[in-house]
């Protein structure tokens, strides 16, 4: 608050902090430790290649307790509703073709690297390396997936339909361009851009 400001710090969700630690290494009761608390931490190893690179692993990553930052958009629209489904319960009752295209986007985001964590809260899937790089919505309804990326939305040629800027938006989850994904052709159309979001996470 001192250095950036009122507006800035209140801006900022408290109500569910992540821990990560960094070290040279880490053991297995170090991994063992963090399975046994119901908070959000991650262990990440570093390396010093004759101090010309600086190379992060992920180690060990544990999800806890979403706190109410899960229920609030990261823009504006206070908390959600009480009616409103889980993703687990939408993604559920997704028509099967629905259910099938949610089925290859998972696959292709966790094949992009072993370093891909995938975070279950309450309204979106989160994926992410150190930092979320693509949040994901389920609308049964609208027969529709949304995937929210860290792309900035003037970097790309914007598509009606398919992606949208959402920077002025309320909306669920982390990333600032929005992917409307309905059919496997969108699919196609999706990957480049989650591959982007993902090298810059």
């Amino acid at each position: 608050m001192r250095k950036l400001g009122v507006q800035a710090a209140e801006e900022i969700d408290w109500s569910n902090p992540r821990l990560v630690c960094v070290a040279g290494d880490f053991n297995r009761y170090d991994e063992h430790a963090i399975m046994q608390m119901n908070r959000s931490i991650e262990l990440i190893r570093y390396r010093d290649f004759d101090s010309e690179l600086l190379a992060l692993e992920l180690v060990a990553s544990r999800s806890g307790a979403g706190g109410s930052g899960d229920n609030s958009p990261s823009k504006t629209g206070g908390k959600v509703p009480a009616q409103y489904k889980t993703v687990t319960e939408s993604l559920a009752q997704a028509p099967r073709p629905l259910a099938d295209l949610y089925g290859q986007l998972e696959a292709f985001i966790e094949g992009l690297g072993d370093d891909v964590t995938k975070k279950v809260l309450k309204l979106y899937f989160a994926f992410r390396r150190i930092k979320n790089f693509a949040c994901v919505e389920v609308h049964p309804k609208s027969q529709a997936i949304l995937v929210f990326v860290k792309v900035d939305p003037d970097s790309i040629e914007l598509e009606e339909g398919f992606s949208r800027d959402v920077r002025n938006i309320g909306h669920f989850g982390t990333g600032d361009l929005e992917l409307r994904i309905r059919t496997h052709n969108d699919l196609e159309k999706a990957f480049p851009l989650i591959q982007l979001s993902y090298g810059m996470s």
